[in-house]
C-alpha cells in the first residue's frame, strides 16, 4: 500500500522552483469550474489584464501557455519562425543554447554570438551583429539563471524596432522580481515563468506579444486556411505552424471573446496564476522590486562577510540569483547534500562550464524574505565549517542583520 502523500517542508533557495505563496496554494483548492462557464472566462479576462500590468505593456495579447516556461518559449518561437528564417541568438549562459535548439528544431537559420559565462553583452556589440546578420528575429535571455547575470535590453530593442526586426525575450527568471518593461524596451514578445518570482507552481508560462507578432501569426493562419493568393510558392505546407498545441494563432481564438475551443484549460493552475498576479499587484511592482533588492543585498553582504566570493561581473548581476564561487578543494555537491539533509535547505549547482564551480542561491518571490536569507547564511556557514573551510564564523548573519537594520 502506498502511504498518503506527505512531503518534507524545505526552504527552497534555488533559482526555481521556489516556495509557493500560501494564498496561491489555497486558491488551487478552489472548486473546479467549466472552462466556458462565464465565471471562469471572467477569471481568464482578469488574468490577462493583470499580466499586462506585470509585463508593463498595453499589448492586447497577454495570456498563459499551459505547460512549463519552456512551453511558452516554444509557443512563441514555433509560431513566428518559418523554415529558413534568419534568427540571431546571443548566448551568455545555458538558456541561450536552449533558445538556439528550439529555433533550429523549427527550421531557423540560427546565428550566434557568445561571451564568457559570468558576463553579458555590451548592447552595441549585439546591435553591430544585428546589422551584420540582418535577421528576421533576435531572441535573448533577460535573466540568465545559470550564471546569475542580467542583460540590458533597451538599446537592443530600440535597434530591432528601427530595423523592423522582431525582438523576443525570455523573461522567465525576471518577471515579478525585477522590471520587465515590454513596451519601453520595444520587446515584441516576452515569455515569463510561474515557478520563480511569481511564486506559483510550475505549469504555466505567461506570454505577451504585440501587433507586429500578431501580423505574422495572422499571415500564417491565412496560409493554413488556404486563403492566400494562388500565385504564392508551392511550398506553403512548409510554412504552416508546425505545432497544434503551441499555435498562437489558435490560442488567440481561445483567449478572445470567441472562446473557440483549443484545449481544456488547466483550471487550478489558472486559479494559481491569477492569485499569484493579484498578490504581486497588491504588493506593488516597485515595492516588490525594492524588496528583492533588499534581500539580495543582505544575502550578498552575508556571503562576502563569510569570506566567500560572488561569481560574475557585479555590474550585470541578476538581482534574484546570487552565484557563489565554490572554494578550491571543496566538493560542492557534498555541501548541497548536507544543507538539504541537516537543514532542509536547497540551493542549486550550475551547468556546463560552471558545473561544480559555483553554487546558485535564488531569492525569488515568496522565498525572498528575511527568515530565509538568515537561515541559508547560518546553515551554509555551519556546513562549510564541517567541510573544513576557513570562514569568518558568525560574521555572515551579522552582516545581513546590519543591512536589515539600516534599510528596513
Amino acid at each position: 500500500m502506498y502511504k498518503e502523500l506527505n512531503t518534507s517542508v524545505c526552504t527552497l533557495m534555488t533559482p526555481g522552483p521556489v516556495e509557493v505563496e500560501p494564498r496561491v496554494l489555497r486558491a488551487m483548492c478552489t472548486s473546479i469550474l467549466g472552462q466556458f462557464d462565464p465565471e471562469f472566462t471572467e477569471l481568464m479576462n482578469q488574468t490577462m489584464e493583470m499580466l499586462r500590468t506585470v509585463f508593463q505593456t498595453k499589448n492586447h495579447w497577454a495570456f498563459p501557455i499551459d505547460g512549463t516556461s519552456r512551453a511558452g518559449i516554444e509557443a512563441v518561437l514555433c509560431s513566428i519562425i518559418e523554415p529558413g528564417d534568419r534568427v540571431l541568438i546571443p548566448i551568455y549562459g545555458r538558456f541561450g543554447h536552449l533558445l538556439t535548439e528550439i529555433a533550429e528544431r523549427y527550421g531557423a537559420d540560427v546565428a550566434n554570438i557568445e561571451t564568457d559565462w559570468g558576463q553579458v553583452f555590451d548592447p552595441q556589440v549585439v546591435i553591430q551583429e544585428i546589422r551584420k546578420v540582418k535577421p528576421k528575429i533576435v531572441a535573448m535571455v533577460h535573466g540568465e539563471t545559470s550564471t546569475g547575470c542580467m542583460q540590458p535590453l533597451k538599446e537592443i530593442g530600440e535597434a530591432c524596432r528601427e530595423l523592423d526586426i522582431l525582438f523576443v525575450v525570455d523573461a522567465v527568471a525576471t518577471i515579478g522580481g525585477t522590471a520587465v518593461k515590454v513596451d519601453e524596451w520595444k520587446i515584441d514578445a516576452a515569455i515569463g515563468g510561474t515557478q520563480k518570482c511569481l511564486s506559483v507552481p510550475s505549469g504555466m508560462a505567461p506570454i505577451t506579444f504585440n501587433s507586429r507578432v500578431e501580423a505574422v501569426l495572422l499571415q500564417r493562419k491565412k496560409i493554413e486556411r488556404g486563403l492566400t493568393d494562388a500565385s504564392e510558392p508551392q511550398n506553403q505546407q512548409a510554412r504552416l505552424i508546425r505545432s497544434n498545441y503551441f499555435d498562437l494563432s489558435q490560442l488567440m481564438d481561445y483567449w478572445s471573446p470567441v472562446r473557440l475551443n483549443h484545449h481544456t484549460e488547466a483550471t487550478s493552475m489558472l486559479y494559481a496564476l491569477r492569485e499569484g498576479l493579484r498578490i504581486v499587484l497588491e504588493e506593488g511592482l516597485e515595492a516588490r522590486f525594492i524588496r528583492h533588492k533588499l534581500h539580495e543585498k543582505a544575502l550578498v553582504q552575508g556571503i562576502q562577510a563569510m569570506g566567500l566570493k560572488i561569481y560574475g561581473d557585479p555590474n550585470c548581476k541578476l538581482p534574484v540569483v546570487t552565484s557563489i564561487t565554490i572554494p578550491d578543494g571543496i566538493d560542492g555537491e557534498s555541501v548541497r547534500r548536507m544543507l538539504l539533509q541537516d537543514f532542509q535547505i536547497e540551493i542549486a549547482s550550475s551547468f556546463g562550464p560552471l558545473k561544480g564551480k559555483i553554487w546558485r542561491i535564488g531569492s525569488m518571490g515568496y522565498s525572498c524574505r528575511k527568515k530565509n536569507v538568515l537561515h541559508v547564511l547560518g546553515a551554509l556557514e555551519a556546513v562549510l565549517i564541517r567541510h573544513k573551510v576557513k570562514v569568518c564564523a558568525g560574521d555572515a548573519v551579522q552582516a545581513a542583520l546590519d543591512i536589515y537594520q539600516k534599510e528596513e
